[in-house]
């Protein structure tokens, strides 16, 4: 099985090069949101309204118009996706791909039945004791409480929040475990420090949550950082991440009136 620390799939690049490449990515993707999010979090806790009593919505309508709507959520899932072509171009290079690199592929049916399982299990581990988490830190009143869709009811509905979840794992993994653990590995960073960027980024771009969001992702973090580092794929990590938010994304929309 191909390693994150292969020698062979590594590109040279100098630090400097690999320093500035990193900060252009983030800041075009997730380090963006994590700025926007830690802007968001001030402004909850100085809001007159306790944090618990405010909302947090993942999905929203965009538009009135039915067919306009599903426009604006297609180029979002779309252009949302343009950070994660992006490092995977960066780290391809001659004689090497960035999808093998990063375990970012399926090449037979016992890889793909393998990054299935274990993105079952992933999901399993990580859902289950998260869910607990967020109402125990609702009720803390350190987390908003989290609306997963608000998305108005079309015949497209689910598949656009099946395809944002999808694009979310796939977003927040391969840049956030696979192609920042790549590049801070080539820096020379340690495991513990790759851990920490990888996590604490994770747990950064949740703030706008609350505190909750925060240190649960950082939890969730650790735990597809250690996976990673041991299986050295990031098709797991997609798995679970997809399955995590089909499952609040398309469960909130068909049980809502249960739920609230």
């Amino acid at each position: 099985m191909l390693s994150v620390s292969d020698p062979e799939l590594m590109p040279t690049l100098d630090r400097p090069r690999i320093r500035r490449e990193v900060w252009i990515v983030l800041g075009l993707s997730l380090g963006q949101s994590a700025l926007y999010s830690i802007v968001a979090i001030i402004g909850r806790l100085t809001a007159p309204t306790k944090l618990s009593s405010q909302t947090a919505t993942l999905n929203s309508s965009q538009s009135t118009q039915s067919l306009l709507d599903l426009t604006y959520q297609l180029m979002g899932i779309f252009f949302a996706l343009m950070p994660v072509l992006l490092a995977l171009y960066l780290l391809s290079g001659p004689g090497h791909s960035a999808m093998r690199l990063l375990g970012f592929d399926w090449r037979g049916r016992r890889t793909a039945g393998a990054d299935v399982l274990q993105g079952v299990v992933l999901a399993a581990l990580i859902g289950i004791p998260g869910l607990a988490f967020y109402y125990l830190a609702v009720a803390l009143n350190i987390n908003a409480t989290v609306v997963p869709t608000a998305l108005n009811t079309h015949w497209w509905t689910l598949p656009i929040l099946i395809l944002a979840a999808i694009q979310n794992a796939v977003l927040e993994e391969v840049v956030v475990v696979g192609y920042l653990f790549t590049r801070l590995r080539q820096l020379g960073a340690s495991r513990w420090a790759m851990y920490a960027a990888s996590s604490l980024l994770r747990g950064s771009y949740h703030l706008y949550q609350g505190f909750g969001g925060f240190l649960g992702n950082i939890v969730m973090g650790l735990v597809f950082c250690f996976w990673y580092e041991r299986r050295g794929r990031v098709m797991p990590l997609v798995v679970a991440h997809s399955i995590l938010d089909i499952a609040a994304f398309v469960g909130y929309a068909l049980f809502k009136d249960l739920l609230t």
